[in-house]
């Protein structure tokens, strides 16, 4: 806006203002005759006196305001989208976290479960030799009581012919029977 410009446009906006200050003052009231065409004369001179620049600068107000606008509707839907994200993050280091818990979980039952297993399998394996141990011990006593019945003196072999071939070699009958007894009592 050149120096004239704004001389001129001052101008206008004082004539407007003396006009109202020098208007008739209606009675009983602080309000003021002003003549309508005269005043609406005026603030359209000084409309029409206002440099592009300042038209341009409401524009660009204008602008700017709609710009913010659609800035903040912008950066409001960036931060619900990204509050979203932080919640789906956060629900995932829970199910991770709640997922490492149960594998943990489990991780011990199992290892429990193998202890426990190991244990019964000594156990098992244990009465198993007991009872093997029993059947040796009761089949060595057979045996040496076998032994100990075989052990007879014999007199010497001159004066003793030997067996003939028809007779029969004396079977302790009681060894074969209680031998028997032990064997069906294993397979039982």
């Amino acid at each position: 806006m050149s120096e004239a410009e704004a001389h001129h446009l001052e101008g206008l906006l004082e004539h407007l203002r003396d006009l109202v200050e020098t208007a008739r003052t209606m009675p009983m009231s602080a309000s003021v005759l002003v003549n309508r065409d005269e005043a609406t004369d005026l603030i359209n001179q000084a409309l029409a006196s206002l440099p592009a620049e300042l038209r341009h600068a409401r524009w660009l107000l204008k602008e700017r305001q709609e710009y913010l606008s659609t800035a903040q509707r912008e950066a409001g839907e960036l931060l619900d989208a990204a509050r979203v994200q932080a919640e789906r993050m956060v629900e995932r280091s829970d199910i991770v976290r709640e997922a490492r818990k149960t594998a943990q979980q489990i991780i011990a039952d199992a290892e429990a479960e193998a202890r426990r297993l190991h244990h019964a399998a000594e156990d098992y394996v244990d009465a198993r030799l007991a009872a093997l141990e029993g059947l040796l011990d009761k089949t060595m006593t057979g045996v040496r009581k076998g032994r100990e019945r075989l052990a007879v003196e014999l007199p010497p072999e001159d004066e003793e012919a030997p067996p003939e071939a028809n007779e029969e070699i004396p079977v302790f009958d009681q060894d074969v029977e209680a031998a028997r007894a032990d064997k069906s009592a294993r397979n039982a």
